[in-house]
């Protein structure tokens, strides 16, 4: 039974992939989450024999290191990070201390024989497109954001960890994920959140802004055929969906599907960090997947039905 560790791993993709990996029934998983964003709801039920969960700071060389010294660790998923561009830019110090962490998780994956290191950035490294779709090889990373600078930081020192040491990793560039455990902080279960309860829905700007949303199935699915068959060996993925949508289609979109009476209210012009357009290649990913993925309106109603089962009762 090979042994895979988690940061982040009480998150949205963390703890989605960890729930995932423990049902596999071939791991161990060793979950490590400092908390501060992530909760421990989103951690697997069941059989504590095929998983373990650690309070710790990846930041904190003295929390992490005992991880590693104590478990013959094979593989690790590096998702802990200050996530969210509004929480990112209200604060920038603690987005760069991110970078401690990254150096701890490579550093200590080298000294102990770790096989791979899966490195979660971002479509943020993208900044505003120069290139649609924004493709892994082509597209510059022309964002100046700390949260970016962070995540190109860590790619950079994967690849130079590979490089000098022999340390193999795959770089995922994650395009807004959503799911049934991802917070209310995020547009898509915001919006769903509000359409359940017939409340406005607030869109910064003229909401013709556009995004692409991947469920979290297909982003687990990527995820776990590049861990099991060994593929995108030291290279860089995006992991999204190529539908392109404008923010007020979204919210349109949702409230139809939920037959709300949700209005749709624009507020405040676009904030500080938040680009006009965002769509990624995808041909990686789809080659790894090889199938059918999961639509946005499958995906609303997946989420939907979720988050109306844990509404707060009045």
């Amino acid at each position: 039974m090979e042994t895979i560790l988690i940061t982040g791993g009480a998150g949205n993709l963390g703890g989605s992939l960890a729930r995932r990996l423990v049902a596999e029934g071939n791991y161990y998983v060793i979950i490590v989450d400092n908390l501060s964003t992530g909760n421990t709801d989103k951690l697997p039920s069941g059989n504590t024999k095929r998983w373990c969960f650690i309070n710790a700071d990846v930041n904190s060389w003295a929390d992490i290191s005992p991880v590693f010294g104590s478990n013959g660790i094979d593989y690790v998923f590096h998702y802990a990070a200050v996530v969210g561009v509004q929480r990112t830019l209200a604060n920038p110090i603690k987005v760069l201390e991110d970078i401690e962490g990254i150096k701890h998780i490579l550093s200590l994956s080298k000294d102990s024989g770790v096989k791979k290191v899966f490195f979660a950035s971002s479509s943020e490294v993208y900044g505003e497109p120069v290139e649609i779709p924004q493709v892994e090889d082509t597209t510059p990373l022309n964002s100046r954001l700390p949260y970016s600078i962070v995540k190109n930081a860590g790619e950079a020192y994967c690849k130079s960890y590979q490089q000098e040491f022999g340390l193999e990793f795959t770089i995922f560039r994650f395009f807004n994920t959503y799911g049934p455990l991802q917070s209310t902080d995020f547009v898509i279960a915001q919006f769903i959140q509000k359409a359940l309860l017939n409340r406005d829905i607030s869109i910064h700007g003229d909401g013709r802004q556009t995004r692409t949303f991947c469920y979290v199935d297909d982003n687990i699915d990527a995820t776990i055929k590049i861990l099991k068959n060994n593929l995108a060996t030291n290279d860089v993925l995006n992991i999204g969906s190529e539908r392109e949508i404008t923010i007020t289609e979204l919210a349109q979109t949702i409230i139809n599907l939920l037959d709300s009476t949700s209005e749709i209210v624009y507020t405040d012009p676009l904030k500080k960090g938040d680009t006009t357009r965002r769509q990624p290649s995808i041909e990686k990913m789809k080659a790894v997947l090889d199938g059918r993925m999961v639509s946005l309106e499958e995906g609303i109603m997946k989420t939907a039905n979720y988050i109306q089962q844990n509404l707060p009762h009045p």
